[in-house]
């Protein structure tokens, strides 16, 4: 079976809804025609579509004609909407444009273009509303050659097929030579010019009236390409969707087949769905080149490449404009901040950001009926009404200079170091991420964690604030400690490296420009050109064409991004400005941007650039100008500057051994000062207590575990387990461990439950098998007791805390008690329970009980 998935794409109000739904009924998979005024169209299948009469998702219909199976895939055609079309060309074979016949090629039109041959789709193309213009077919014909392109050709079927030929032939070498030899071209030779976009088909008609429709899709029939499967399974994803609290994992086979159950990524697909308009049938098995929706994927993403496949390219279409929620007083911003992530996940250019310091939520948006879009589907999903405040530019920052930056993160029983090169990148790189660490200097695991960790956090930088991009980010040298290092180490040391990197780094800020082409009659070319020059933009020469001035260019968004009503007002509606996006380029009022916003990095204290070093069984803070004196590695780059360009030139020199003895006194020179006296006795005389001083003795008596009881029965499986279906069973099971645990380890534990949310003034305590129970009084948290009963202890006593909990561990640490993660406590209690079921077994074999009392039977032997 021939399988196509068809694009259908259009600026606004083109018909493009109207061709799908005259398509799906002239091939007889519709038996009533609907209409998108009528608010009854097949494919606008959603309330606010329905509503305001525009698509905003986009949705598939499937259509069967003979042999073959079309999949229409119905995109945006608003210009607000434009990153939901753009995902779907992914995943296309060839692509319709509908083109207004009363309106010809429009500012978005040609926005459609440039992303078609960006992703290299086939399209045929077809002019509606032919009905009702006073524009003729040839001048709409001249129109889209002089427009979009040369290339464009009449379809129309007629009995004299010569001049037709001729009008192929020099459009591509294979047609010229098939046509100097018989006169004609074979349908297979114009099949291939058009896979290869050598010749545009364009068809004329009326979707509303049914005209054009069969021979556009004939056209279809005869002259696109099916492309071509491979035997093994891949697949690309372009959309994420939410239905029912079913996460929904839109793809294209592009290889093989997927069944239900199939494993990806470690996870099982549940359910296949192929829709088709509401729709959807549940196949077992979606075969190479059908679209198909995927259930029980959790870590997909739109533009990924399963399998064979690659991850798409970055997408060309992105928000420019950044807008703050304003929600109702009681709302819990953490919750709304994971609903939005939701939603980003089905639309990635939303760019949901959090601001800790502010509990403030933003996101980019295209436009203003995006805006109103987002703010009904909030208050559908999630059942909160929204508000924005006025948008603003979504600025970004990078480095104009290679720079090293490093990390150092040591408090007690911890410990990390990390050294990145940064390196600018061209426009538009965004922000690229590797290693060049040896193995032998750093674990492969650590690496990767460290790798990990810099991918998945959102870096801002020092200016304002804004997200960094056109960056490269190499990990160069790191260091672990055998003992005391643990995963979290390590992301707190990539972060303050990459923050110090860009407080020693020049930044520069960048803000968005648009690519534009403006056509306006002659008469306005002077008032268009001052205008440019006032917002500075860069241009070429105005051009002629026709009785119009054409003029491309590029300016920044902040300057053009309301021009297009100006342009409307001084041409009386003559006038058209397109604009596409174009990149990041270094921002023309820097100074005045970065004065308004006002961001002050050294009061980001979940952004900082210090480091924490350790010192006499202590940590202590070090500001990220005098990280370099303190850090344990060399990072092995130097910079060179050569005259007199003054760019920085990179030498490496990464070391794959350890450091020997000099350096190690050079670190520590550097740290402590110069040693001017021998070495040796100086160093002695560094760490001996000062004089008529006694060492603190160590502390005596009973060693204190406290255990924070909720947070290990959600910490540990097995209690987990139970507590799903029983809470009082997971914490008498908890207890009858640590009570074993206890009589084997010989210390005093001390089991913590919450209490807050019961009434009562009093806290209560019990004892059990030889463990104190505290169940917490109102108004107070575990954490709360642990945090006040450990300081108190510790001040005599070895105290150890069993949590999992970041804050609460980090309050333990500063109280002098030792810190125990949930995973090992585990571990400890499971190596405990072996070891009493040792030596019951032992006393068994001896005729003992667990006391060592020897056994007697009965009789007395």
């Amino acid at each position: 079976m021939k399988r196509l998935v068809i694009g259908m794409t259009a600026h606004v109000d083109a018909g493009k809804t109207t061709l799908s739904e005259a398509m799906l009924y002239i091939s007889g998979e519709l038996r009533k025609l609907g209409r998108v005024d009528k608010r009854d169209s097949f494919l606008d299948t959603h309330a606010i579509e329905r509503s305001r009469g525009i698509t905003v998702f986009a949705k598939q219909a499937v259509m069967r004609m003979g042999d073959s199976e079309y999949t229409l895939l119905d995109t945006p055609g608003h210009t607000d909407f434009s990153a939901e079309t753009e995902r779907a060309l992914s995943v296309l074979d060839c692509a319709i444009l509908v083109i207004s016949g009363i309106d010809g090629v429009q500012s978005h039109t040609e926005t459609i273009w440039r992303l078609l041959a960006r992703y290299n789709i086939p399209v045929f193309i077809f002019v509606n509303k032919m009905d009702i213009t006073v524009l003729g077919r040839d001048y709409l014909l001249r129109e889209l050659k002089a427009k979009l392109s040369d290339r464009i050709t009449d379809f129309t079927p007629r009995e004299d097929k010569s001049a037709f030929y001729e009008s192929l032939a020099d459009l591509d070498e294979d047609m010229m030579n098939s046509f100097l030899e018989t006169g004609e071209i074979p349908d297979e030779n114009i099949q291939e010019a058009v896979s290869r976009r050598n010749v545009f088909p364009c068809y004329f008609g009326s979707a509303l009236k049914l005209t054009g429709i069969k021979e556009l899709l004939s056209g279809i029939s005869e002259y696109a390409k099916e492309a071509k499967y491979g035997e093994e399974f891949g697949a690309r994803v372009y959309k994420i969707t939410t239905e029912n609290n079913l996460r929904l994992t839109h793809m294209k086979i592009t290889g093989g087949s997927l069944k239900v159950r199939s494993e990806i990524d470690g996870e099982k697909v549940t359910a296949l769905r192929i829709y088709s308009g509401a729709k959807f049938t549940s196949p077992d098995t979606a075969f190479a080149g059908s679209l198909v929706a995927a259930a029980g994927l959790s870590k997909t993403y739109a533009g990924q490449g399963i399998g064979t496949e690659t991850d798409g390219v970055s997408p060309l279409l992105t928000p420019v404009l950044s807008y703050r929620l304003i929600f109702p007083d009681g709302t819990d911003v953490h919750t709304m901040y994971k609903n939005m992530l939701l939603l980003e996940e089905e639309d990635p250019t939303l760019h949901v950001s959090f601001d800790g310091r502010l509990s403030e939520i933003h996101v980019s948006l295209m436009g203003k009926i995006q805006l109103e879009i987002l703010t009904a589907v909030i208050k559908e999903r999630f059942g909160t009404e929204v508000s924005f405040d006025r948008g603003s530019i979504a600025y970004r920052e990078t480095i104009a200079a290679p720079v090293v930056g490093i990390g150092h993160y040591e408090p007690l029983r911890h410990y990390a170091e990390v050294h990145l090169l940064m390196e600018p990148l061209p426009a538009g790189s965004g922000l690229v991420i590797s290693s060049e660490c040896s193995e032998d200097v750093l674990d492969r695991n650590w690496q990767r964690l460290i790798l990990s960790n810099l991918h998945d956090k959102t870096h801002i930088g020092v200016l304002t604030g804004s997200p960094v991009t056109d960056m490269k980010i190499t990990l160069v040298t790191g260091k672990a400690h055998l003992k005391h290092t643990e995963g979290g180490d390590f992301r707190q040391a990539a972060y303050r490296a990459v923050r110090m990197g860009l407080r020693c780094a020049e930044s520069v800020l960048l803000e968005p420009f648009y690519s534009f082409t403006l056509r306006i009659p002659r008469e306005c070319t002077g008032r268009a050109l001052n205008d440019l020059q006032q917002m500075g933009a860069e241009f070429s020469s105005p051009e002629n064409e026709g009785e119009n001035t054409v003029i491309k260019g590029s300016a920044p968004v902040s300057e053009m991004a309301d021009y297009h009503t100006a342009v409307s007002g001084y041409t009386k509606g003559k006038g058209q400005l397109s604009c596409v996006f174009k990149g990041y380029y270094p921002c023309h009022n820097a100074e005045e941007v970065i004065e308004k916003t006002g961001y002050d990095p050294d009061s980001d204290l979940e952004n900082t650039a210090d480091s924490v070093f350790c010192a006499h069984g202590a940590g202590f803070g070090v500001k990220w100008d005098e990280v370099k004196n303190y850090a344990h590695l060399e990072s092995g780059i130097s910079f060179k500057s050569e005259e007199p360009q003054e760019e920085k030139t990179v030498s490496r020199t990464i070391s794959s051994t350890p450091a020997d003895d000099d350096e190690l006194m050079a670190i520590f020179e550097r740290t402590y000062g110069k040693i001017d006296r021998n070495p040796r006795a100086a160093m002695r005389r560094e760490y001996e207590p000062p004089a008529r001083s006694k060492p603190k003795p160590l502390p005596q008596g009973p060693t204190y575990l406290l255990v924070d009881g909720y947070n290990i029965i959600f910490s540990w499986e097995e209690l987990k387990k139970l507590a799903a279906d029983n809470l009082d069973l997971a914490r008498s099971r908890l207890i009858q461990l640590l009570c074993n645990y206890r009589g084997y380890k010989k210390c005093e534990v001390i089991l913590v439950f919450d209490a807050y949310k019961v009434k009562g003034e009093h806290r209560e305590v019990e004892r059990t098998g030889g463990i104190s129970i505290v169940y917490t009084k109102e108004a107070e948290t575990a954490d709360m007791y642990i945090e006040k009963v450990s300081h108190e202890l510790a001040k005599d006593f070895r105290v150890r805390v069993a949590t999992s909990d970041g804050a609460e561990q980090v309050i333990i640490l500063g109280n002098g008690a030792y810190r125990v993660s949930a995973a090992e406590f585990y571990e400890e209690v499971k190596s405990a329970e072996a070891e009493i079921q040792k030596i019951i077994g032992e006393n068994a074999n001896k005729g003992r009980n667990t006391r060592g009392i020897k056994l007697i039977d009965k009789k007395g032997d």
